[in-house]
């Protein structure tokens, strides 16, 4: 308690200096915008002009009818701290706790392509020992915007982008620096009762001349999140959730240098590092000491990247041009302690741990011309990309050194460590995309798209690997590649209307550890990856129409995605990958390809500016997923869900009323995934002093009825806990102040 103090007490400091500073600064003050939200608005190149309008933007930045472009002020609006927020903006997007990565349509962990300032974000598995993650390694309150593409389109943002893309963008100097500004900044404190977590976030920027600069900090700390379970204690029955305590860092550096007119070179340097410390009451008590057991998990990214802007009003032979030259590292890590009482009875640890380098180039050019007397917007564009993936396992017990015999057999078998499950991977990647938007007529527009994808993966021997057990030599290089087309078509009915049609098809290639797992011992078990696999592939089918009309925005879509390859896992006959039967009595499973899988459904949303102080919005989601061969449900596929939003505000004050209604989920593999329907109401507030300009108060009462409910993501598919474990938060408030100076 007194450490979260201490936390606090800073974190009211840090606000309080930075109030100061913003009062004192002698500089022209931040827009408001209607509802109250302080900027931000995201400031691109050309801003003077119409530079940053879609049609003047590359392939990878403008905003397309499947694009849904989440500003800073809706994520605000909606108090989203953490990826497991994500689902207050659109009931189609979620995230899975279990593994650590944005879900949209269905699809998860590697299916769903996240990048920051157009870098990737790559998400790792270790693949047999839990340590999973790195999509979702942002800081949230370093956003300025985000882009949400649902769907089955590899054309332009290439391998991965089988579910969608989640395209995150950092903030700019810029955005804190409009107009003739040359210094300013943004401070944001924030409380969530759900984990007893505060934070603090603060940028500053600086402009000299044509130079921009940026800091920005930002730390987080707090508890377990909580649920509805009421049985504490110590073993596998506890339902409360585990005692937990986390710290979350992140540091942002920007440089940025204007050339003449839409032209800006820039430098970035990020860190982001988050730490859970987990008394692990729940640990089995026939297995360990009660209370004993304690997990420390980490992720921590690091990011030095290198990016070009060209603008429209750069007068260049280019409409648009944009890239980015990238070093990036990420590192996941679980370290395990306990007290055994079965043997092999003792001190216990065990730390996983994974990490990919990645290193790249990627850009596009865009350039408008007429043709045949038709307007073509031509994009070309391209990626280059390199990774180096490792795995280890280390630790300590009190098994005597091998062979084993007798009861160790039995036991220590089962305990291997200080060893590689996976060898060392060098990869390497190539994408090549092209796009054409042609203007047939003034309303109609048809884009043919095509992309090129190859990749390779080529294992090393390492000496970690040669100790695992199962080591029977170095496993074969795998490489493969894709075309994915696309064509869209898109018709204006009128001026602020438009019917879309879009077929698109995806590319995923199979990640290290589906290639190149080898976990488990002798006369155990045994799970291995498949050097054999093939890269996954789909074909995406989408209709919809957007329209708005006098403040009521509205659009509505169905789509249809079938995938061959899908990867997935299964047990195998030891005959099948050359092994005898009493090798691994316990089973042998290994990464296979399903041949088909489908994904359907149904999407709607609607804003409505009913009048200047009063507004609503509605949002709707329903899919349904199945394995063809075998006709199993995907336990990936969320319940229908629908957001009904009701809300006032005047400038200086508003509130808004949330009601959330989701369907009950049979359609599922087992009964744990099974979970019954709900009804969640929020309500928020904020007020804008107007003794102090720029600063906003925020508050929101969030299941405000006490619902009992589960969030059908964060079930596993096999469950060592009761299910009462696994609800969502009952009643909770959160809190935001917020200043820009």
């Amino acid at each position: 308690m007194a450490r979260h103090l201490r936390h606090l007490a800073g974190a009211a400091s840090g606000i309080a200096i930075s109030l100061a500073l913003g009062i004192s600064a002698n500089a022209q003050q931040a827009s408001v915008t209607g509802d109250g939200s302080i900027l931000l608005e995201p400031v691109y190149i050309g801003g003077e002009g119409d530079g940053d309008a879609p049609e003047n933007q590359t392939a990878t930045r403008a905003e397309t009818v499947l694009t849904e472009r989440v500003t800073r002020a809706e994520l605000d609006a909606a108090e989203v701290f953490d990826p497991q927020d994500i689902d207050r903006i659109d009931p189609g997007v979620g995230y899975n706790a279990l593994n650590g990565s944005f879900i949209i349509r269905g699809l998860d962990s590697n299916r769903v392509l996240t990048t920051i300032d157009g870098v990737r974000l790559p998400w790792l598995d270790d693949g047999a020992r839990g340590v999973n993650g790195g999509g979702t390694t942002f800081d949230f309150d370093t956003l300025s915007s985000l882009d949400i593409v649902k769907g089955s389109d590899s054309s332009v943002f290439g391998a991965g982008a089988l579910g969608g893309v989640v395209a995150v963008r950092t903030l700019n100097p810029e955005d804190l620096l409009p107009g003739d500004k040359t210094f300013g900044g943004l401070t944001r404190g924030t409380y969530n009762s759900e984990d007893q977590s505060f934070g603090i976030d603060q940028a500053l920027a600086a402009r000299l001349g044509d130079t921009y600069m940026l800091l920005e900090g930002g730390y987080r700390f707090g508890e377990e999140r909580d649920n509805r379970g009421d049985v504490g204690g110590y073993g596998s029955e506890r339902s409360e959730p585990d005692p937990l305590d986390y710290d979350r860092k992140n540091l942002l550096v920007k440089l940025r240098q204007h050339v003449g007119v839409d032209q800006v070179f820039g430098i970035t340097g990020e860190i982001y590092d988050r730490d859970e410390n987990i008394d692990e009451f729940s640990a089995s008590t026939a297995t360990y000491e009660a209370g004993s057991a304690y997990r420390d998990k980490v992720e921590k990214r690091e990011r030095i990247s290198g990016h070009y802007e060209l603008g429209a009003g750069a007068d260049a032979w280019l409409d648009a041009a944009d890239a980015v030259v990238y070093w990036q590292r990420q590192e996941l890590s679980e370290d395990f302690d306990g007290e055994r009482l079965s043997e092999p009875a003792g001190a216990y640890s065990r730390l996983s741990d994974i990490e990919e380098t990645t290193f790249g180039v990627n850009g596009s050019v865009m350039k408008h011309f007429d043709l045949a007397g038709l307007d073509h917007k031509l994009s070309l564009g391209g990626e280059v990309y390199g990774n180096r993936t490792s795995q280890m396992a280390s630790g300590e017990d009190t098994c005597p050194p091998g062979p084993y015999y007798y009861w160790y057999y039995y036991n220590c078998n089962f305990l291997h460590t200080n060893q590689a499950d996976m060898p060392e991977v060098h990869g390497a990647s190539v994408g090549l995309f092209v796009e054409d938007e042609i203007s047939l007529t003034d309303r109609f527009r048809l884009t043919p798209g095509l992309r090129f994808d190859y990749y390779e993966e080529n294992p090393q021997e390492t000496e970690a690997f040669t100790l695992n057990p199962t080591y029977r030599g170095l496993p074969d290089a795998s490489s493969d590649s894709a075309v994915s087309p696309k064509l869209r078509a898109e018709f204006d009915v009128t001026e602020r209307a438009t019917v879309y049609a879009q077929w698109a098809q995806g590319f995923r290639a199979p990640s290290a550890t589906e290639l190149y797992l080898s976990y488990g011992g002798p006369g155990t078990y045994l799970s291995i990856g498949n050097p054999d696999l093939e890269a996954e592939t789909s074909n995406g089918y989408e209709v919809g129409l957007r329209a708005e009309q006098a403040g009521f925005d509205w659009g509505v879509s169905a789509f249809y995605n079938r995938y061959k390859n899908f990867i997935d896992t299964e047990s195998v006959d030891p005959s099948e990958v050359g092994l005898s039967p009493g090798d691994y009595p316990f089973g042998i499973t290994r990464s296979f390809n399903r041949a088909n899988v489908e994904i359907y459904g149904i999407e709607a949303n609607a804003k409505w500016q009913m009048t200047d102080v009063w507004h609503s919005a509605l949002s709707l989601a329903s899919y349904q997923g199945r394995d063809l061969d075998t006709d199993e449900h995907l336990n990936t596929i969320p319940a229908a869900k629908g957001i009904l939003n009701f809300g006032y505000g005047n400038g200086v004050w508003g509130a808004d009323a949330y009601l959330t209604l989701a369907a009950a989920r049979r359609d599922v593999e087992n009964e744990i995934s099974e979970t019954p329907g709900y009804a969640l109401v929020d309500l928020t507030a904020w007020w804008r002093p107007t003794q102090v300009e720029n600063l906003k108060l925020q508050a929101g009462l969030y299941n405000v009825f006490d619902e009992t409910y589960y969030d059908t993501l964060d079930i596993p598919d096999s469950a060592s806990r009761p299910k009462d474990y696994y609800t969502e938060p009952g009643r909770s408030v959160r809190a935001t102040v917020t200043y820009q100076f």
